[in-house]
Order: structure tokens, then sequence, then C-alpha cells
């Protein structure tokens, strides 16, 4: 059963780096109530995600970055420990997440397998992340990593059990990264 939404008001806010939009819509309930709702969507495109994983090692690698919206929000030094991600612009997602894991991570990943796509913030947020997963070895190291241009990115290469560890003591707060760890540890990928 799908909604009978009619957009009353659809006016864009700010086009600075993303898109905030301010919109007025009335919603007919199933029952034929009609309610209005007005609501700011952020628009920031769709995204891509990718944890890198050695089952013989039992290690995962991670990134830290300074995040400014986390830092807004009691972050204290900002920084933030999260799976590999970028926006897909014009890319596909395997395209993306292939020259995320480069930039971000330096390695050259060949197989990366696709495990789920999830809205991670759908009360405001447009944005659809593609969530990968891929093993990596040493022989796939192509750079140091550590972002591009405006980036700063610090590379962790650390114990699976860990990374865990650290999700469970709340030192690992980003969503893509706690899932993809689960993901991980659910499907027996580091058994």
């Amino acid at each position: 059963m799908s909604f009978n939404i009619e957009i009353i008001k659809d006016k864009i806010l700010s086009e600075n780096y993303f898109v905030l939009r301010n919109i007025t819509y009335d919603l007919t309930r199933k029952d034929g109530e009609v309610i209005r709702h007005k609501r700011e969507v952020y628009d920031r495109g769709n995204g891509a995600t990718i944890l890198l994983y050695n089952p013989q090692k039992k290690t995962v690698v991670l990134v830290r970055q300074f995040r400014v919206a986390t830092w807004v929000n009691g972050n204290a030094d900002g920084r933030l420990i999260e799976t590999c991600a970028g926006l897909l612009d014009d890319d596909e997602p395997e395209a993306c997440i292939r020259k995320e894991a480069v930039e971000e991570t330096g390695y050259q990943v060949d197989q990366v397998r696709k495990v789920f796509e999830l809205y991670m913030s759908p009360g405001g947020v447009t944005e659809l992340v593609h969530f990968f997963v891929a093993e990596y070895h040493e022989s796939l190291r192509a750079t140091a990593g550590g972002g591009v241009e405006d980036e700063d990115i610090e590379v962790l290469e650390m114990p699976f059990e860990q990374a865990l560890a650290m999700v469970k003591r709340g030192e690992i707060r980003d969503g893509k990264a706690v899932i993809l760890l689960q993901y991980l540890h659910t499907n027996g990928l580091m058994d």
C-alpha cells in the first residue's frame, strides 16, 4: 500500500555544499484522514562504504578523521573511527568504493562484495548508503592512504576482536562501522 502524498511547498533553503529543502506536504492516511507535515530534508546524494578484512590475520582496516557534525554534537576532538566511505557523485557504487578504498586506506581491493543498502537517517536525510566488504592483503597495498586534497585521514589496521571491543566500550560510534563489524561477526567471516 502506498500513501497518497500531495506536495504543498518545496522550497530550497540552501544550495551550499549539499541541498537543504523545506517541504510541506499533505499525507492521506489509510483511514482517509489528511495530515499536513512540514519537514526539512537534506539531500547530500547517495554514498558507499566498505570494511576491509583479513581473515588470516584476523584484522580489519578502519579510518579515523575529523567530523565537524560530531564535534558540534559533543564529540570532544571531533575525530571518529569509521569505515572507508564516500559519496557516489556520478559513479556506480562499486566504482565509488574501489576509488575510496585506495584513496583512504591505500588498498587496491579486487574482489568487493555488496551486502546491502541502508538509509542511515531517514527522518531528514535522503542518502542511501551501499555497504560493501572486501578481503585485503599486503600485496594489495598501492599507497599509504590518508585521503586526498582536503582530507586528513588516519588509517587504522587493528585486530577484529579489538574493534568489536571498541564498539562495546563506545569507542567506535560510526553506524556504518558498527553495522559492518557486526556483519563480519554474525556471518562468521572472521572465524
